[in-house]
C-alpha cells in the first residue's frame, strides 16, 4: 500500500539487473511511494536489456555507470541532477561482485588481482559514489544513503568467500562517511544487513540453497524477502528515519540473535 513516503523526493538507484534483483523492489518501491528515481548499473548490464525495460515500465531513466570509475560516476550524479530537475534526497549502493566466487576459488587460494577487484566493485565503490556527491554538494539536506550489506562482515560463512571482507569494509566507510556527511549537511549512511536472498549474484555462492533453508529455519519470523527489504529501504530513505546515521541495521528476520533454533536440529519442543 502507497503512502506517499517519498512524495518531491529524488533518488538514484545501483545494481537493479532483473526482477530478482533487490535494487529492482527498491526502485518499483519507491516510484509507488512518489519518488523520481535514475537507475544505473555497470555497462554490461544493459547488455541484458532488463534494465531498460525496467526504466520504461517505471517511466525513469537508466544511465550506464561503471561504479569503480570516478569519471563515470561524476557523469552519472551531473546527468541524475538534471535529469531529476534537483538535488539528491536519496541513494542506493546495491552493488556487488567477486571474480573469485564466480571461478570457485576456495578462501585458502584466491587470485589477489580478483580480491583487489572484489573490493573495489563491492566495497571501494561505496566510499568514491559517497565522495563524489560529497564534492559536488548533490545530497540534500537530511538525505539517505544506503548499502547494502551481509552477516558475514561480523560472523564466518566459509563459502561466502572475500565477499565478507568486502561488505566489512563497505560497513565501516558508511561509519566513517556517515560522520562526515551528517556535520556536513545531515546526510544519513547507514547499511541494511539482509536475509540471505534469491537474487541472480547470490545464487552463485556455493551451497546457496542450503544456506538459505538453513536461514530460514534459524530466523523466527523466516528470511526477510526482497520485497520486504524494500519496503525498508523507502522508511530509511523517508523523513521517519531522520535521525537514524552510521547504524548497520539487521533485516533478517531475527536471524542475527539467534544462538540454535530446534529447527535446525529437528528437535520437537
Amino acid at each position: 500500500m502507497a503512502n506517499q513516503l517519498l512524495k518531491g523526493k529524488r533518488g538514484i538507484i545501483f545494481g537493479a539487473l532483473d526482477d530478482k534483483s533487490i535494487a529492482t523492489k527498491v526502485a518499483e518501491r519507491c516510484v509507488e511511494e512518489g519518488a523520481s528515481i535514475v537507475l544505473t548499473n555497470a555497462p554490461v548490464a544493459f547488455r541484458f536489456g532488463e534494465i531498460q525495460k525496467l526504466a520504461e515500465r517505471l517511466d525513469c531513466q537508466a544511465i550506464p555507470a561503471d561504479a569503480t570509475s570516478l569519471e563515470d560516476l561524476e557523469n552519472l550524479i551531473d546527468q541524475s541532477v538534471e535529469i531529476l530537475g534537483g538535488k539528491i534526497d536519496f541513494v542506493l549502493h546495491s552493488i556487488g561482485m567477486s571474480l573469485n566466487v564466480r571461478k570457485k576459488r576456495d578462501y585458502t587460494n584466491l587470485k589477489y588481482e580478483w580480491m583487489q577487484k572484489t573490493f573495489d566493485i563491492s566495497a571501494i565503490s561505496f566510499h568514491k559514489l559517497m565522495q563524489t556527491c560529497f564534492k559536488k554538494e548533490v545530497m540534500s539536506e537530511w538525505g539517505s544513503i544506503l548499502g547494502l550489506t551481509y552477516i558475514a562482515a561480523q560472523r564466518t560463512f566459509p563459502d561466502y568467500n572475500e565477499m565478507a571482507e568486502s561488505k566489512s569494509l563497505l560497513e565501516s566507510f558508511a561509519r566513517s562517511f556517515g560522520y562526515h556527511f551528517g556535520t556536513h549537511n545531515k546526510v544519513r549512511v547507514n547499511t541494511i544487513s539482509q536475509s540471505p536472498t534469491k537474487t541472480t549474484a547470490g545464487s552463485g555462492v556455493k551451497g546457496f540453497d542450503v544456506f538459505f533453508d538453513y536461514a530460514d529455519k534459524m530466523s523466527p519470523l523466516g528470511n526477510a524477502p526482497a520485497e520486504s527489504c524494500a519496503d525498508y529501504c523507502v522508511f530509511m530513505f523517508s523523513d521517519l528515519s531522520k535521525f537514524i546515521t552510521m547504524q548497520n541495521l539487521y533485516h533478517d528476520g531475527g536471524f542475527s540473535n539467534m544462538g540454535m533454533s530446534p529447527a535446525v536440529l529437528d528437535l520437537e519442543e
